[in-house]
């Protein structure tokens, strides 16, 4: 038979992976381009053929999605592979239409045909949707297991937004090597607070290239994940963060409803700053989709080092990129803080925004009168800060999990706002990661 001729759709992360592990070297399918989406400059670029295996010596072509319909026709394709998460299952459907439209066939991929089984123990933390508090999480659970006596290593959801094979396998233990590896706002983002935890970091491309390195200096994985993707490690105890400032949005976005079906643990966090009757709607929520996940509360506290020199101050809110884009959050941290330590007003960046920060606002036109701190390669960097320094204001508050003064220049004043994760009563995390995996 001939081979099933493919289209991935995807936004260089969970697409890449899926081929690596199952179509790459797999005389049954042919695939003929990836789609891009979500990320700026990934489109038009190559899946290289050192990464894409013996069947593709030439590699594989990046398309813009927008090409999706003409890529179907023009090379008789018979399946496109949906490879992308944090949409909304009707935006999902709409994709399928406009496939099976085309003539082909639209599949999604399951944790059975993706996920890859380590010879450690693998502790993931997902979440329902970007921005509910992940990154906090994860941290949490790291200190709890290297208390607990384990040496940890975090395996960070693919952001491979330069070189495809320099980035095969990156291994981060120092800020020197987030340097070396030329990484990006979001990258730092995530890697640099568990580099300040101890932790080691893995991320790139190939997972489980990256995991078999890692499983040589580690006792356990932790798999921190992106988005609100589901693993792509089988799970040994997986924890789901879910946010109660988006109530109902745990069963209407791919495919955090998968991970909240699948959770051991999930984390209702920011109690602390939700409306309660929202708390007690999204545990109802939850309990219908996974009755048998144990269900924390968790605050995520603020920590600014001078509250006070905001009260009565004009202020410039920077946020996560990808919490305000896609997650569609219309504040944050730096947000809850101005209001919360008295500012005079939160001003609206807008108006002051240049390059790609523009283009920004443009594509998420509900992002609201917070900057979101993008930062995807050296140009949107420069945007940023400029658009910062630009701003008529009089304090910058940095709610980003990293402190962006060392990234950019900032010609006023700025504070970093904190949070980290605190569970109310018991159980908690400790407790039942204890109960799984003892003490070493």
């Amino acid at each position: 038979m001939a081979p099933i001729r493919t289209v991935i759709m995807g936004a260089a992360g969970r697409d890449f992976h899926n081929f690596n592990v199952y179509f790459r070297d797999n005389p049954s399918y042919e695939v003929v381009a990836f789609t891009a989406t979500q990320i700026p400059n990934i489109e038009g670029r190559q899946y290289p053929p050192e990464l894409a295996g013996k069947l593709y010596p030439k590699g594989i072509p990046i398309c813009p999605e927008s090409d999706l319909v003409k890529l179907i026709k023009e090379n008789n394709v018979d399946q496109v592979i949906f490879a992308y998460s944090d949409v909304p299952h009707e935006y999902v459907m709409h994709k399928a239409s406009i496939v099976i439209a085309a003539g082909a066939d639209f599949r999604l991929m399951g944790a059975r045909a993706t996920q890859v089984k380590s010879i450690k123990p693998v502790v993931s933390v997902c979440a329902v949707r970007t921005g509910s508090g992940k990154s906090q999480t994860t941290r949490r659970v790291s200190r709890i297991l290297i208390d607990l006596g384990f040496k940890v290593a975090a395996i960070r959801h693919p952001m491979p937004y330069g070189n495809l094979v320099k980035q095969a396998v990156q291994r981060f233990a120092s800020y020197d090597d987030l340097a070396k590896n030329e990484c990006t706002i979001e990258e730092r983002e995530e890697y640099e607070p568990h580099l300040d935890n101890g932790v080691i970091v893995y991320a790139g491309v190939d997972y489980e290239a990256i995991l078999r390195q890692a499983e040589k200096e580690v006792d356990i994985i932790l798999w921190d994940g992106g988005n609100n993707d589901f693993p792509f490690y089988v799970s040994d105890f997986q924890i789901v963060v879910a946010d109660p400032h988006r109530p109902g949005h745990e069963s209407r976005y791919y495919p955090g409803e998968t991970n909240a079906r699948s959770a051991d643990v999930i984390v209702i966090n920011k109690v602390d700053t939700a409306d309660p009757n929202n708390v007690i709607q999204l545990r109802e929520s939850l309990y219908a989709l996974n009755p048998t996940a144990v269900v924390i509360e968790a605050a995520s506290p603020l920590f600014v080092d001078h509250p006070e020199q905001i009260r009565g101050k004009r202020v410039l809110a920077i946020e996560d990129g990808p919490t305000l884009t896609h997650g569609e959050m219309a504040y944050g941290a730096a947000w809850v803080a101005a209001k919360r330590f008295g500012a005079a007003e939160i001003v609206d960046p807008r108006p002051f925004a240049v390059g790609a920060i523009a283009a920004t606002y443009r594509k998420y036109p509900k992002t609201g009168a917070i900057l979101p701190a993008m930062g995807y390669g050296e140009e949107m960097t420069r945007d940023l800060e400029a658009t910062i320094n630009s701003s008529d204001v009089d304090l910058v508050l940095i709610g980003t999990p990293i402190d962006l003064k060392r990234l950019i220049k900032i010609n006023k004043p700025a504070q970093r706002v904190r949070y980290e994760l605190q569970e109310i009563g018991q159980p908690t995390l400790e407790d039942l990661l204890k109960a799984k995996f003892g003490n070493k």
